[in-house]
């Protein structure tokens, strides 16, 4: 069974919509779903309560909110999935055929906006293209990994900052990782339509450069999910 793991805080405006969607298409018995929630304000809890289990976390980190998940989690495989996020129809058997394989040990989705625009397009082109040069992951790719290797790794490192993409590092560690080309999540981009979608972009890119060079990011924190959160990073 694949354990779907949804971190969520203050995410009441999207949740339920990701939510119905993996009722919709999760088979019978194929998959549960576990949102993992903490520090919301918003009634984020009570849409999780009626549409799959429930964790209330002390953590109000997305790291800390994903490895309390995947603890209360029964699965054998898991997928993180943001909350604005929708897995494709056939997410559970294109997962079960990639885990198939014993020396995969896990692997993401391909990545595209939920809203028609030429900007989002372009950007989504970008992410793509840095995904398969790269061979790095990130949360909002829908990140599954086999059970075994998640413990092994040790979970989500307590990050503020690319947690999703230093637990993708670990798991090449562990074993061969994929990508299902083709078979694409997709997630919401409006911080991206917003008139200044160049300052949450601009602050990524550079906050990305100096993890790639190995500088300390977390004391950017703050800025960034704020930038995350009202498209200005300012």
């Amino acid at each position: 069974m694949i354990s779907v793991v949804i971190p969520a805080r203050n995410e009441a405006a999207c949740l339920g919509e990701t939510l119905a969607h993996l009722a919709a298409c999760t088979p019978p018995d194929g998959a549960e779903v576990v949102v993992a929630v903490g520090g919301s304000t918003d009634g984020t809890a009570g849409i999780a309560r009626g549409m799959a289990r429930l964790v209330l976390g002390t953590h109000a980190s997305r790291a800390g909110l994903l490895n309390a998940g995947a603890r209360a989690a029964r699965g054998s495989a898991l997928l993180f999935l943001h909350a604005d996020t929708l897995p494709p129809p056939d997410y559970v058997p294109a997962i079960e055929a990639a885990l198939a394989d014993p020396a995969v040990v896990g692997g993401a989705f391909d990545f595209e906006f939920r809203e028609c625009h030429w900007r989002l397009g372009a950007i989504a082109a970008l992410n793509r293209l840095r995904c398969r040069l790269t061979g790095n992951f990130y949360g909002d790719q829908g990140i599954f990994v086999r059970r075994a290797a998640f413990d092994r790794i040790g979970g989500f490192p307590r990050r503020r900052l690319f947690e999703d993409l230093v637990f993708s590092q670990a798991m090449r560690c562990e074993g061969r990782t994929v990508l299902l080309r083709g078979r694409r999540v997709r997630s919401s981009g409006r911080r991206f339509l917003r008139p200044d979608w160049t300052r949450p972009v601009g602050l990524i890119t550079w906050l990305l450069l100096l993890h790639t060079l190995g500088c300390d990011t977390e004391g950017y924190a703050a800025r960034y999910h704020a930038a995350r959160a009202t498209g200005d990073a300012r």
